[in-house]
C-alpha cells in the first residue's frame, strides 16, 4: 500500500535515476518522489516540498552516500535555496552529458516507442556561455532569480554562465527599480542592451540601455535581431545550429525551402546561397519583431518570403516543398503541423528541438505519418542544466 507523504517530512531514500526536467527519482514505501540536486545511485536524506496523488517533490538536505561524480557546485547560489538556475553544478560535466543521454532514451522509448541511443556532445565554453538573461528584483531593488517552486526573488551578486561580455557582476552591484523584470543580452559584436517590464501586469519589456537592434555574425553573415526577437542562448549555439541544419539538409541548387518558426533567419542564412538564386525560401514565424527582422536582414534576396503567422494555418495553403526546416517552440510542433509537413512530401525534414519529450512526441507523429527518423544529433548547450538541444533528420520511409 501507497503511504501518504506530508509536506516537510524527511525521510532516507535512494535514488534511482534521472528523470526529465532535472529530477531524480526515488521511492519510499510505493511513493514515487521526484528529487532535485540529486545523482543516481546516491543515499541522502531529503525533506518533501509538496504531494500529490500520483508523485511527490522532495529537495536534498542531506548527503549519505555520495556519488563519485558529485562535485562541488562553482556557484555559491546554486543549492536548494539557492536562485534556482543551474540545477546541474553539482555533477560533474561528464556525468551531466551522460545523464542527458539517459533523458533522451527514456523519452523515445516511453512516447516514442523507440530504442534511441544517443551521446551528447560537450560544447564549450561550460561557464560564461550565456548571452541572454533575464533576472528579477526584489522590492529593494537587488537584481535576483526566482527560487525553484517559489515566487521568491533570490538576490545574487554574479552569475558564472552568463557572457562575459554581460560584465553581470557590475550588472548585480546596481540598485534598480523594485518589482521588474529585466532582460539583459549581448551580441558577437560585443554590444549589450538592457529592457525592463514590471513583474505584475501584462506590459512589454521597455530598452532602458543599449541598442534596440543588436548584431549577430554568423557563418561570416550579420543578422539584426530585435531585443523583443529570439535568439539562441549559448555563443556557440548559432554557428553550431547552422553548420549541421546545413549537413542534415543536403540542400541542392534550385530547392523550395520551408523555414518554420524561422525566427529572425538563422536557418535561412545559412542555407539562402545554397539553393541559389532559381531556388527560394519562405520564412513563417509567429513574432512580428522577428519577421521584421528577417525581412530586413533578407533585404536583398528577393527569393526569401517573410510570412508573419501561426505556422499551422499556413501550411495548408502550401502544395509542396523540397526540404523542412522547423525549430518549434519548447512545446514542439504538434500533431496538425507534422501531418502538414508530410502532406506537401518534403524529401528532408530537419527539426531543432530545445525539448527531448516533444520531440520524441513529435517522432510518433512522422513515424505515423510515413517518415522516419534518420540522423539524431544531441547538444549541451545550456551547461549546468538539464536542459538540451537536439537536432533529428527525418525523411520518407522507405517502402518494400
Amino acid at each position: 500500500m501507497k503511504i501518504k507523504l506530508v509536506v516537510g517530512q524527511n525521510l532516507e531514500v535512494d535514488i534511482e535515476k534521472v528523470a526529465h526536467g532535472g529530477h531524480f527519482i526515488a521511492r519510499h514505501q510505493g511513493a514515487v518522489i521526484f528529487v532535485r540536486h540529486a545523482i543516481p545511485g546516491e543515499r541522502v536524506r531529503i525533506e518533501i516540498t509538496s504531494v500529490g496523488s500520483s508523485f511527490n517533490r522532495a529537495d536534498v538536505i542531506e548527503v549519505l552516500q555520495p556519488s563519485e561524480d558529485r562535485v562541488i557546485a562553482p556557484c555559491e547560489f546554486a543549492h536548494r535555496l539557492g536562485c534556482g538556475g543551474c540545477d546541474f553544478q553539482h555533477i560533474s560535466s561528464q556525468r551531466q552529458l551522460k545523464l542527458k543521454s539517459d533523458v533522451i532514451t527514456e523519452q523515445f522509448a516511453r512516447i516514442a516507442k523507440m530504442d534511441i541511443n544517443v551521446t551528447v556532445e560537450a560544447v564549450e565554453p561550460h561557464i560564461g556561455w550565456r548571452t541572454r538573461v533575464t533576472c528579477t528584483t526584489d522590492r529593494n531593488g537587488k537584481l535576483g532569480f526566482i527560487g525553484a517552486r517559489t515566487h521568491t526573488v533570490i538576490p545574487i551578486s554574479n552569475c558564472i554562465v552568463a557572457a562575459q561580455d554581460m560584465n553581470f557582476q557590475e550588472l548585480a552591484n546596481r540598485t534598480w527599480k523594485g518589482d521588474m523584470r529585466i532582460e539583459f543580452a549581448i551580441s558577437s559584436k560585443h554590444e549589450r542592451s538592457i529592457s525592463m517590464s514590471p513583474t505584475r501586469g501584462e506590459e512589454k519589456p521597455r530598452l532602458s540601455e543599449g541598442p534596440a537592434v543588436l548584431h549577430e555574425e554568423v557563418l561570416g553573415k550579420t543578422l539584426e535581431v530585435s531585443n523583443e526577437s529570439f535568439w539562441q542562448g549559448h555563443l556557440r549555439a548559432p554557428e553550431l545550429l547552422s553548420t549541421i541544419v546545413q549537413d542534415f539538409a543536403q540542400v541542392h541548387s534550385g530547392d523550395y525551402l520551408l523555414d518554420l518558426y524561422g525566427g529572425v533567419g538563422l536557418f535561412t542564412c545559412a542555407l539562402i546561397d545554397l539553393v541559389g538564386d532559381e531556388g527560394r525560401i519562405d520564412l513563417i514565424e509567429g513574432s512580428k519583431t522577428a519577421t521584421n527582422d528577417a525581412a530586413r536582414n533578407f533585404a536583398v534576396h528577393t527569393n526569401v518570403k517573410t510570412v508573419t503567422g501561426d505556422v499551422a494555418k499556413h501550411l495548408p495553403r502550401i502544395d509542396a516543398a523540397d526540404i523542412v526546416i522547423l525549430d518549434p517552440p519548447r512545446d514542439g510542433a504538434g500533431k496538425i503541423v507534422v501531418q502538414e509537413i508530410s502532406r506537401i512530401s518534403p524529401r528532408k525534414v530537419v527539426y531543432v528541438a530545445c525539448d527531448p519529450a516533444a520531440l520524441a512526441r513529435d517522432t510518433a507523429y512522422f513515424l505515423e505519418c510515413g517518415y522516419s527518423l534518420v540522423k539524431l544529433r544531441a547538444f549541451d548547450l545550456f551547461p549546468m542544466t538539464h536542459h538540451i538541444e537536439c537536432v533529428a533528420l527525418f525523411e520518407p520511409a522507405e517502402v518494400s
